[in-house]
């Protein structure tokens, strides 16, 4: 039997508020600019939450979109950052459009390295974003500004391709106090034109944790797999 806790339930009850729970989670997108790879790595209190968050294309952008998230800014975005548009630009497009935008949370890194990022009033704290050199890492209901400030520490410091430095931040967040409600889901993508399976597209990485007691863990290990079954 689910059982949902009575404070969420008034949290959902409130006037405006959307009818669905919040992505709270933290989250880094990133661009390594030798390779041109695009990527957001996520982990959250949330089943599958790797069916929300991220978005991205190969020489476009990467896009990750949470808190009471709003999914047309992945495809939306993506979009626009398409047409020419900055990461700045696309992110204020964005939320000019979004009536519901003082609860939404998003990060950008478009295919030059640009970063943007966005939390609105009405988030769960604590929630904010520190951003630097081609990342920007976010996050919602943390246990304080130190996850996403040690999630740029650790994105600058490893070295390894655009994933090892996505995953490295995941745990470096984690470690400093990630979601106040705990872990459930987390996943990884990255993308780079041409490294599909088959060179058919530009999926590279991709994978997804959506219940586990440890998914930042588990989804290391995953990529462990993946380096060992497709590296080249």
């Amino acid at each position: 039997m689910l059982v949902i806790p009575l404070s969420l339930l008034l949290h959902l009850s409130e006037p405006n508020r959307p009818a669905v729970p919040p992505v709270a989670t933290f989250s880094i997108v990133g661009y390594e600019a030798a390779t041109g790879q695009l990527g957001i790595a996520v982990q959250s209190k949330f089943f599958a939450v790797g069916a929300v968050v991220p978005w991205a294309e190969a020489g476009v952008g990467a896009i990750a979109t949470q808190s009471w998230a709003n999914t047309t800014y992945g495809p939306n975005g993506l979009k626009l950052l398409k047409s020419g548009l900055s990461a700045e630009q696309t992110l204020e497009r964005l939320i000019a459009d979004d009536p519901g935008r003082t609860t939404r949370q998003v990060g950008i890194v478009d295919a030059k390295g640009n970063v943007a990022n966005y939390t609105g009033d009405e988030c769960n704290e604590w929630a904010g974003t520190v951003s630097g050199k081609h990342y920007t890492a976010q996050g919602n209901i943390l246990a304080s500004e130190d996850v996403v400030r040690a999630m740029g520490k650790a994105f600058e410091e490893t070295e390894g391709e655009l994933a090892d430095k996505l995953m490295a931040a995941l745990f470096a967040g984690q470690e400093n106090g990630g979601d106040t409600r705990g872990q459930q889901s987390a996943a990884l993508l990255v993308v780079q034109e041409g490294r599909g399976y088959g060179g058919f597209n530009d999926r590279y990485i991709d994978l997804r944790i959506d219940d586990a007691e440890k998914p930042i863990e588990e989804l290391q290990r995953l990529l462990e797999l993946h380096k060992a079954l497709f590296a080249r």
